[in-house]
């Protein structure tokens, strides 16, 4: 079943305080981010985000990337969501889904759309399991929690039906989900097992739980890279993004970075982005003479697209000469730098063959590099 995606994400956030929610970070990523890419990830096209027109430099900033189309939102959530809505284009089903959730999972994802099976619309929902109570002028009554849920989102909808039933619903009712819509014009819609990692950011105090849960999910992943270049003729060496003044300089199509391409390799390894060659080929003449800091940036820029962090990198160079000693911190800072890291969390090391194979005769240098990164679970 093909569908698309629609991000409700044009609120001002008064009741969480300050910075609108959808824009505060979490674990370095804009909230609304985090649920874009696990809709991206799971074959949502297009998650379509629907913002408000005073946070068009925001939405530019964290959502400029292709398969997200930006909407403009409405005075209400109803009329932010007709105009996601609008923008989907031609699916099967649609998930609209709250800003303000970033813990989406993709199971959550393929519980919903299994539901559509035998469904217009399905949505997670919790059971109520505390008393509920009512305060009205004469006091307060306990109120039977029997049969009532807490509805999550994101809901999924089959797309016409879902078309349908907003056509009919009157422009000045408001409707604090969309499986009221759809539930009023006679559609069925089911319920599935809510999650509480789906927990809606609402007040100041909820970001912290927020971020305890986004903690919890995360999973560490460890990549590994080796390169190695021959010397040839010049009067310097380029290693971890450091210049380094010699009577030999390494060759390659590139600036032959080899701690850089070894360091670029663990990273792709670390998210199974494949190596440096897919991405920066040879063959390609853009490439020749290109500063290796490009090939970092990029594969350090396709974890954070996938919502991950670098925690931690290590570099091992291998070579009689030059001496790294003496560089060594200048390469470390570089490294931190570069890839937002803290010192404590980058480490380049030296070693020599003791004279044997061609780094021990001085033909040429190797790299290995370990790259940590932290993913979502």
């Amino acid at each position: 079943m093909n569908f698309a995606a629609v991000i409700v994400a044009a609120g001002t956030g008064s009741r969480a305080g300050g910075t609108p929610k959808q824009w505060r970070l979490l674990k370095g990523r804009a909230i609304v981010r985090w649920s874009v890419d696990t809709l991206k990830a799971t074959g949502a096209h297009p998650v379509v985000v629907v913002v408000g027109a005073e946070q068009k430099a925001e939405a530019e900033r964290w959502l400029g990337d292709a398969g997200i189309v930006l909407a403009a939102g409405g005075a209400t959530r109803t009329e932010s969501v007709r105009a996601g809505l609008a923008a989907v284009g031609a699916v099967d089903a649609v998930m609209i889904h709250d800003a303000a959730r970033p813990l989406l999972a993709a199971s959550h994802v393929a519980a919903l759309l299994a539901a559509l099976g035998q469904a217009d619309g399905a949505l997670p929902a919790l059971p109520v399991a505390d008393t509920l109570k009512r305060e009205t002028s004469a006091g307060v009554t306990t109120v039977d929690r029997e049969g009532l849920w807490r509805a999550q989102t994101p809901q999924a909808f089959r797309l016409q039906p879902l078309l349908d039933a907003y056509a009919r619903w009157p422009d000045d009712a408001p409707a604090t989900d969309d499986a009221a819509v759809v539930e009023a014009a006679g559609s069925r819609v089911v319920l599935i097992p809510g999650d509480p990692l789906l927990m809606k950011i609402t007040h100041p105090e909820d970001f912290a739980m927020v971020e305890r849960l986004a903690e919890a999910t995360r999973i560490t992943r460890v990549g590994q890279g080796f390169d190695a270049h021959r010397f040839g003729p010049g009067d310097g060496v380029w290693l971890c993004g450091i210049k380094i003044a010699h009577d030999l300089t390494l060759i390659g199509h590139s600036d032959a970075d080899a701690g850089l391409h070894a360091l670029t390799d663990a990273i792709l390894g670390a998210i199974g982005a494949g190596d440096i060659g897919d991405h920066f080929p040879p063959s390609d003449p853009q490439w020749k003479g290109a500063s290796s800091d490009r090939f970092l940036l990029h594969s350090a820029e396709l974890v954070r697209r996938r919502g991950g962090r670098l925690t931690g990198v290590d570099v091992t160079l291998v070579c009689e000469q030059p001496k790294i000693k003496p560089h060594r911190e200048a390469m470390r800072a570089r490294l931190a730098e570069l890839l937002e890291l803290p010192l404590d969390a980058v480490s380049v090391k030296a070693t020599t063959t003791e004279g044997m194979g061609f780094t021990g005769r001085s033909e040429g240098l190797a790299a290995q590099a370990i790259a940590t990164v932290e993913l979502p679970g």
